[in-house]
């Protein structure tokens, strides 16, 4: 045997077989949501149609639903891969950072007023983060660092200056929002449900903006933020009969107290209290709190931030409610958070990044069809795709675009539209939107409104108008269900459109109701 022959079968045999390729995180994620559920291959369902996966992804990802030639070129496509390609363009599209600071203004400021901040203002300030692929930690340090003075930062201060900087009411936020925690039970005393929240959590927190104010007052529309240089924080619990008083200084919970200086006297403001001038202190609490909360030694930033866009894609976190991450309501899958946590840190808290490896999963992907009777899965184990409503700003943008014209309408147009629906379906100001509970109003809206009415009526281009030009009844089906539902109608469905349509005088207000009708049907307004 020649030489190098010896030598190459010598390095063979000395370096072994090949290690396995390293699995991507959508494969990890795979394998433990899997591992959660004893025979899980056997039980999930199936991975979603085209349609279905064409729908989802399009509206988790750009907030609204594929056009009906979309849909044509997606279903044709052979492409192996095209899953991944469409995910990929869905996340480089405009209308990405546009979703994402959407959905992000509900979580950060759950439909308060806007008092301060305009929401013009502060959704580009969202949008233009989000299409900059802002990490999220330093998204949020910006929230909680910006005072309002400076005018091209003004929007960043919105979630104190519209909260009028009531530190209560700040304190129950900062821990809901950013911690998974809700503490405001612990206020008065420790939880007394949960044993994992003490009242020194919530005045721990409290500590950190208690000396934070709004400067004039808190009704001026242009207040900024200002801080004293002094007050403690002292707390008695109402069920001590000794009624001791503690006293603490900011700290996160768990976390040791900050190290705080103390000021040389006369040295504890850097712009003293005055008539009319804003005080500056030298060392500021506050300020303490935005590197704090979102550093990485502060685990549960990265876990509550994950497990909310978890919630986004999959409708459900891995902990839920999503603001009661204790040991007594643990993760459905502990290893899975951990693992998206860390990840989370490891690629810089990448937004983009993260939705990309769980819009790649089988996990995300499977179908939403409803088990035999009998056999509705946990929830929890993600069996099966969860039906999520649709925010009211996906379901405004999914109906204009449903119902408008081939070329999509300009976005001064969708906005009016977004508005209008907000209004309507919206969660009530401070709470998170109440998702499927109906109300009076949103039937009214639906069958009588002005605006589900004047886009499903006949206009130039629109979806109505362009049904009504075509003749052939199946062919008006087709364009009809892949515009607004993003599938191809059933035989039964096109026989239901061709006998509307059979004998009709006015072809066009005929058409008008039946795209009403699948406009405010259940299966549009899901994501499934």
């Amino acid at each position: 045997m020649p030489v190098v022959a010896i030598v190459l079968v010598w390095a063979a045999a000395q370096t072994g077989p090949a290690p396995p390729p390293r699995l991507t995180l959508h494969e990890r994620i795979d394998a433990l949501v899997a591992a959660g559920h004893p025979g899980y291959d056997q039980v999930a369902a199936p991975l979603a149609d085209d349609a279905e996966f064409f729908r989802r992804v399009t509206l988790d990802m750009n907030g609204t639903v594929p056009s009906a030639a979309e849909a044509r070129a997606f279903f044709a496509d052979p492409s192996a891969d095209k899953r991944r390609i469409l995910v990929d363009r869905l996340l480089a599209d405009p209308a990405y950072a546009r979703r994402m600071a959407e959905f992000f203004d509900v979580v950060f400021m759950e439909r308060r007023r806007d008092a301060k901040v305009p929401r013009a203002a502060w959704e580009e300030y969202l949008r233009a983060a989000f299409a900059a692929d802002t990490p999220y930690d330093r998204l949020v340090r910006d929230l909680l660092s910006a005072d309002g003075t400076d005018p091209k930062t003004r929007a960043a201060a919105k979630f104190f200056l519209d909260r009028n900087m009531e530190p209560d009411v700040v304190v129950r936020d900062l821990g809901r929002v950013f911690l998974g925690r809700d503490l405001r039970c612990a206020q008065c005393h420790d939880h007394p449900l949960v044993d994992d929240y003490k009242q020194g959590h919530y005045h721990g927190l409290l500590a950190f903006v208690s000396r934070s104010f709004l400067f004039p007052n808190a009704e001026a529309a242009t207040a900024v933020l200002a801080e004293k240089a002094d007050g403690e924080v002292n707390f008695v619990s109402v069920f001590d009969p000794k009624k001791t008083q503690k006293k603490t200084g900011p700290r996160l919970p768990g976390a040791e107290p900050v190290a705080e200086p103390t000021p040389a006297k006369g040295k504890e403001y850097t712009v003293a209290p005055a008539n009319g001038a804003r005080p500056i202190p030298a060392y500021s609490r506050r300020a303490q709190l935005a590197g704090r909360l979102t550093s990485p030694d502060n685990p549960a930033f990265a876990r509550t931030a994950v497990n909310r866009l978890w919630a986004m894609m999959l409708g459900r976190g891995l902990v839920h409610p999503l603001d009661l991450d204790h040991p007594g309501n643990p993760p459905s899958h502990p290893e899975l958070l951990d693992l998206l946590a860390a990840e989370f840190v490891a690629h810089g808290y990448d937004v983009r990044w993260l939705l990309r490896e769980i819009a790649l999963t089988k996990t995300y992907q499977r179908s939403s069809a409803a088990p035999p009777p009998g056999e509705e899965p946990p929830a929890d184990r993600y069996l099966v795709g969860i039906l999520k409503p649709l925010s009211a700003e996906q379901f405004a943008r999914a109906t204009v675009r449903a119902t408008g014209p081939a070329v999509p309408e300009a976005e001064a147009v969708v906005a009016g539209q977004v508005a209008a629906f907000r209004r309507t379906f919206g969660g009530g100001p401070g709470e998170p939107d109440a998702g499927t509970s109906p109300t009076l109003d949103q039937a009214l809206f639906l069958k009588h409104g002005g605006s589900i009415r004047g886009l499903t009526a006949r206009r130039n281009d629109g979806l109505t108008d362009r049904l009504a030009k075509l003749t052939d009844p199946n062919a008006a089906a087709d364009e009809l269900f892949l515009s607004v539902l993003t599938r191809l109608p059933t035989a039964d469905e096109r026989w239901d459109v061709a006998a509307a349509l059979d004998g009709v005088k006015d072809r066009g207000a005929t058409l008008a109701e039946i795209v009403w009708a699948l406009a405010v049907s259940a299966e549009f307004r899901f994501n499934h």
